[in-house]
């Protein structure tokens, strides 16, 4: 029979870390857990009044245990689609990246030196230092196959992967509603991406079911749009809470590597890129237009564009095969995010009412939440338009901590955006002082196609100016 997928969590506090075990791994090694490196951005906040317990989940209180939007705050515009709460989900298997090389060599069996090599270098260079994956030493003995070179094994790969992104996006779900304060029985939309599932009827109807959605609840479901799937689905969810009025749309995306995992092999380098890169999760967005009063306005998206870049569909390819997915990335990618971002951006801001009249919005004048694809695009972005050290922060903190989640990843730069807008109003407030958030910044993606997904939006927690 297929193997349940390992239960799911918020992600912990760095002292409740060493009570998860690490994929890819022996068990001797369990006792080197170490503790979460810590982050720039503090997470107290996010943690506040959480509980852990072994198969329960924890609740994603955050916004919930939040002060009531301050008159202080931005307001939103009316008919604008915002963004109301957010919320995240994680297997249970933490990966700790100083283990990785070791533990991937070892569950599959590979002693090729220069692999080996390869992969410590490419470990090093991707700057993440933890991950979740919902690959575990139970699922390889279940499924020993997984681990042999050329054996069929598609369909024990969805087996897993099916039943795992329905859970997580389910408890990721459940936060964002729980932080949203609202019910379930009042979501009238619900939005699901994901890149790792193939069935019918899709992942959609399996989430609205274990959400207990009503019937009535109109989907829309996006495949195998990859990294640019979280901020597509945030367009979507855009477009359906502007043009139905009263509408409450759930975002949820969910993504697990169970699909792509394979054995090293000399004649498939690049595939060793996902094993120091990616990691598995869950994310929620709860998306509506005119907030009521107890609601309580995150960001405010106030246009999308979405672009791509013809000549380009080789960069990144993807093929489902009996063996699983054949995933190759182009090592030109960087470069051409860096070639064409700026234009991109530009179109998107000049989106903005009154710039077209003169108001320059420089780009240090803007918050970045950027889906860290890897450090190289991050790197690249930053020098082609000139961006100060620390405007890329909230995206480098979510590499680091989750490494390359695919679509999910956007939502967890947007939960670091929000807490350190939470951090720095609370110190501005002690010290009598303004806050240093900006009100208008881009959201941004890129995934296969090369796709450009943006959205021009607005801190709604930032201090609004006299």
């Amino acid at each position: 029979m297929p193997l349940s997928p390992p239960n799911c969590r918020q992600y912990p506090s760095r002292e409740q870390s060493s009570k998860l075990y690490m994929c890819a791994a022996s068990r001797s090694m369990l006792h080197l857990l170490q503790p979460l490196a810590s982050c720039s951005i503090d997470r107290s906040l996010l943690l506040t009044n959480h509980h852990l317990a072994e198969g329960t989940m924890v609740s994603n209180d955050a916004d919930t245990a939040a002060p009531k939007q301050q008159a202080s705050s931005m307001a939103p515009n009316p008919g604008k689609a915002t963004i109301l709460a957010l919320g995240h989900a994680f297997p249970q298997q933490l990966v700790m990246q100083d283990y990785v090389v070791d533990g991937f060599m070892k569950s599959t069996n590979c002693d090729d030196p220069e692999l080996k090599e390869k992969l410590t270098r490419l470990c090093k260079t991707t700057t993440v230092k933890t991950r979740y994956v919902v690959m575990s030493e139970e699922i390889l003995r279940s499924y020993p196959e997984l681990t042999q070179e050329g054996s069929p094994t598609m369909k024990q790969r969805l087996d897993i992967s099916n039943k795992a992104v329905t859970q997580m996006a389910t408890e990721a779900s459940l936060a964002c509603v729980r932080a949203w304060g609202g019910a379930l029985s009042a979501v009238t939309h619900l939005v699901y991406v994901s890149s790792s599932e193939a069935r019918f009827p899709g992942g959609d109807l399996h989430l609205a079911r274990a959400l207990g959605l009503s019937p009535d609840v109109r989907r829309v479901m996006l495949a195998f749009t990859g990294c640019s799937g979280g901020v597509a689905g945030l367009r979507v969810a855009k477009g359906l809470a502007e043009s139905c009025p009263g509408a409450r749309v759930l975002l949820a995306t969910s993504e697990t590597t169970i699909v792509g995992f394979r054995p090293p092999s000399p004649d498939r380098p690049y595939d060793l890129v996902g094993v120091a890169l990616f990691g598995d999760g869950a994310g929620a967005a709860l998306v509506g237009a005119d907030p009521a009063p107890a609601e309580r306005p995150l960001f405010e998206l106030h246009a999308a564009l979405q672009r791509f870049l013809p000549g380009t569909d080789k960069t990144i390819e993807g093929r489902l095969t009996e063996e699983g997915i054949k995933f190759q990335l182009g090592r030109e990618l960087p470069h051409l995010i860096e070639a064409h971002v700026e234009d991109f951006c530009r179109k998107l801001m000049a989106e903005r009412e009154g710039l077209a009249a003169g108001e320059a919005m420089g780009y240090d004048d803007m918050f970045w939440a950027v889906h860290p694809g890897g450090p190289a695009i991050l790197t690249k972005m930053e020098g082609r338009l000139g961006l100060a050290g620390d405007k890329l922060r909230a995206s480098r903190c979510a590499l680091r901590d989750f490494g390359n989640a695919s679509s999910n990843t956007i939502v967890y730069v947007l939960e670091n955006m929000v807490e350190e807008t939470r951090r720095r109003k609370a110190a501005a407030a002690k010290e009598a002082g303004d806050g240093e958030d900006c009100e208008w910044g881009l959201i941004l993606a890129f995934g296969p196609g090369i796709t450009f997904e943006g959205i021009l939006a607005r801190n709604l927690l930032a201090t609004a100016r006299p």
